[in-house]
């Protein structure tokens, strides 16, 4: 007859070990291999039919000590080691087990011991977006999750001033609910911010659009341009092209670590539509007078 190491298949090293620390070796073993969490896996359900055996047998006072009798008798003198064959109604250990209960295992240990095992409910993940402004200044927002039944579930999410891009908010037990007496899981949600018309984000930088006249482009000036949330004079150097980006340093989006990144104007040279009598005439005069051609460059 072949034997298995109870206690090796628990992750015991010794059977010198108290009643508590068998039902604390096997709860640890049976939430790694339980058939919930390990759905279609065949190699971690044989294993988790075994760690059931192992604490059936070892977690009465009487079993323990009728295995170890048992086991010393018929193993002491040989090297230990866990049986991998084939479980199965004419399997050579189910003769053992049946020495100790008088029936198979299907009927004295599954049934039982799956109720005893709690498993967490499963993490639900929904996407919410979110304009860049709200994002940076932060916001309540409402989210609908639809439950197992197709219900609606509504929740108002405080989102913090700053949330990152893609980071996720985590509302405990909010998720799927848990079995034999397991706790909910937990709902993520995911934050998609968007860009709009007047910023585009770029990791923690903000980027947005200058428009300056030709005359500002050419001579220099200094404009105030709206930031996410103030007022930024910038200088336009001389002769500043269309496509080039001044950065602003500290005025972008907030990095999470008590920083900004940088606020980024690409500058747009834009021309006047329609022009009055005395614009034509300047600008007849001044394309009279220059000698400047970009088609040159």
């Amino acid at each position: 007859m072949i034997f298995k190491d109870y206690y090796k298949i628990l992750g015991l090293e010794t059977n010198r070990v108290s009643m508590d620390e068998i039902k604390i070796a096997y709860r640890k073993q049976a939430k790694i291999y339980h058939p919930d969490v390990n759905i279609g896996n065949k190699r971690n359900e044989e294993i988790f039919k075994d760690i059931n055996e192992a604490y059936k047998v070892l977690s009465t006072a009487s079993g323990k000590r009728k295995y170890d009798r048992m086991w010393k008798h018929n193993v002491g003198r040989k090297k230990s080691g866990y049986e991998e064959e084939k479980r199965g109604q004419d399997s050579v250990f189910n003769d053992f087990f049946n020495i100790f209960f008088g029936s198979s295992l299907d009927e004295k240990i599954e049934k039982q011991l799956k109720k005893e095992i709690a498993v967490k409910g499963e993490y639900v993940q929904t996407e919410v977006s979110v304009s860049i402004e709200d994002a940076f200044r932060g916001k309540q927002q409402k989210v609908g999750v639809r439950t197992i039944d197709g219900d609606l579930k509504t929740f108002k999410v405080d989102l913090p001033p700053g949330i990152q891009n893609n980071e996720k908010i985590r509302l405990i037990g909010q998720g799927k609910p848990g079995k034999n007496g397991g706790k909910n899981g937990d709902l993520f949600i995911k934050i998609k911010i968007e860009n709009d018309n007047k910023f585009k984000l770029e990791g923690t930088n903000l980027r947005t659009s200058l428009y300056l006249t030709p005359w500002e482009a050419a001579l220099s000036t200094k404009v105030t341009v709206n930031g996410i949330n103030e007022d930024v004079s910038v200088y336009i150097p001389q002769g500043i092209q269309s496509g080039e980006v001044i950065k602003i340093e500290n005025k972008g989006y907030k990095d999470g670590k008590g920083g900004r990144g940088d606020l980024l104007l690409e500058t747009k040279i834009m021309v006047p539509k329609h022009l009055n009598d005395k614009e034509k005439e300047l600008f007849d005069a001044l394309n009279n007078i220059s000698k400047f051609n970009p088609r040159n460059y």
